[in-house]
């Protein structure tokens, strides 16, 4: 079965998929919602002066802010009405499945299945609600002294209703991206959140492309340093497809059953598992609680004054968790492996793996089913995501250091190709995996009408 797949896989063509109607319906909602995300990206906050704000950025420009504004596909530099991108929603994610796996009432609400998934999912959008008026204040009031010691102001009219109707465009842009984010999974093609991340980083992509080819033709950026950018880029490429369909395959025996013929034959199957069971997901939780606090910190230290002891200490924290210095490459590779070990422990449960195939008679050889089959699985399941966890490590830090020191503007760091290189792959096998059921469709169609026919 699994070689016929393969070979209807491999000879698909432009002509199957022209007849996938439903497939092309799919891909162009995808496009169509994508497009609705760049078009409000541009949509500027009301009471915020757009010029003034993009001279401000370009002054201020670097560390934090860009990391921020590259997620959310350019739309913080424009202060516009999904500035806080779906960052937001992530940090509550995070959040509620750290309480799912330490409070009992929460875990008890995971194990009943859909209704428990859609509890733990209103929570998780009412700390997005939480966290967006929390952070869209202190981008309000940040934005009120924002550029003061230049003798620029932001802001048209500073005050209290300015700071409300901020907080309530915020609140309104995130939550309508969770909702798009929802129909381009329901009715698209794809993650709909991976999808819009995905989205804001490659539409900095001919920002990225003018600043190092102005660079280069200044003599700022040397020709050794975009040749080795390039091969940087491509070896990250090549090594994330290779790491991302990397797999353990456990071989599960099942007991010998009587075929046809009369003869006893024991069937075999595999328990494929991934190197990188966690995907995109440590990096993006280790940048976004990152960008939490730095973030406030950013705006807080530009309306302090900076010889005072707080705005003094202000200016040190943002200089020492700067890209490329080592405390914030030590956090955020702590951040990664932390996550990689708790997200795959959340996505795969070894004892409901092993009480399943005690259940189906399957069994791994040399191994007894029931407790020392979940041992076995936590076993391997442990020592496949330490080097997960090492992978995605060097993949997202090493870049980070290596543009910190040769001075390229940040924009494809290993977060963005990650999600970028993570995302494509997803999306494709989603294409395909339609087209591999429109196919069989057809082959059943055609097996039914010779039978009428016979």
């Amino acid at each position: 079965m699994a070689s016929r797949a393969d070979n209807l896989a491999s000879n698909m063509s432009l002509a199957n998929f022209s007849k996938a109607t439903e497939l092309k319906n799919r891909i162009w909602f995808t496009i169509g919602a994508l497009i609705v995300f760049r078009f409000l990206s541009f949509v500027p906050l009301p009471g915020v002066n757009p010029l003034i704000l993009s001279d401000l950025y370009n002054q201020t420009r670097g560390g934090i802010l860009d990391l921020f504004n590259t997620f959310s596909g350019g739309s913080l530099e424009r202060m516009s009405l999904i500035a806080l991108g779906v960052m937001p929603y992530i940090t509550a994610s995070i959040v509620v499945q750290l309480a799912a796996a330490l409070h009992p009432s929460l875990a008890a609400l995971k194990k009943e299945g859909t209704v428990g998934r859609q509890k733990l999912n209103q929570y998780t959008r009412y700390g997005t609600v939480f966290l967006c008026a929390i952070q869209g204040w202190f981008l309000a009031s940040g934005l009120e002294s924002y550029g003061a010691q230049s003798g620029l102001q932001a802001v048209v009219d500073p005050g209290i209703m300015f700071r409300i109707g901020a907080v309530i465009s915020l609140v309104g842009g995130t939550m309508f991206l969770l909702w798009l984010g929802e129909q381009i999974t329901s009715r698209g093609i794809g993650n709909g959140v991976s999808l819009i991340i995905m989205a804001g980083i490659v539409a900095q992509f001919p920002t990225f492309a003018s600043n190092m080819g102005s660079g280069y033709a200044e003599g700022s950026i040397s020709t050794g340093v975009v040749v080795g950018f390039i091969v940087m880029v491509v070896l990250l490429i090549l090594g994330i497809c290779y790491m991302e369909r990397a797999q353990r395959r456990l071989l599960i025996q099942y007991p010998k059953r009587a075929t046809q013929r009369g003869m006893m034959q024991a069937d075999r199957s595999h328990l494929p598992l991934k190197l990188n069971t966690a995907g995109v997901i440590p990096p993006i939780f280790a940048s976004s609680l990152l960008l939490l606090p730095l973030t406030i910190t950013q705006f807080a230290g530009n309306s302090v004054d900076t010889d005072s002891a707080v705005g003094g200490g202000l200016q040190t924290v943002l200089q020492y968790l700067q890209h490329g210095q080592p405390l914030y490459m030590a956090l955020y590779a702590a951040g990664i492996i932390f996550f990689s070990f708790f997200y795959t422990a959340i996505v795969f449960n070894p004892e409901e793996t092993a009480e399943n195939l005690k259940k189906n008679g399957g069994f791994i050889p040399g191994i007894r089913p029931g407790k020392r089959t979940e041992e076995y699985l936590d076993y391997v399941l442990t020592r496949i995501t330490v080097i997960g966890a090492i992978y995605l490590t060097i993949v997202c830090v090493v870049p980070e250091w290596g543009i910190a020191q040769t001075g390229v503007p940040l924009f494809l760091g290993g977060t963005s190709l990650l999600i970028v290189v993570n995302v494509t792959v997803d999306t494709i096998s989603q294409i395909q995996s339609h087209l591999l059921a429109h196919q069989y469709g057809d082959l059943i169609k055609k097996a039914k009408l010779k039978g009428r026919l016979r």
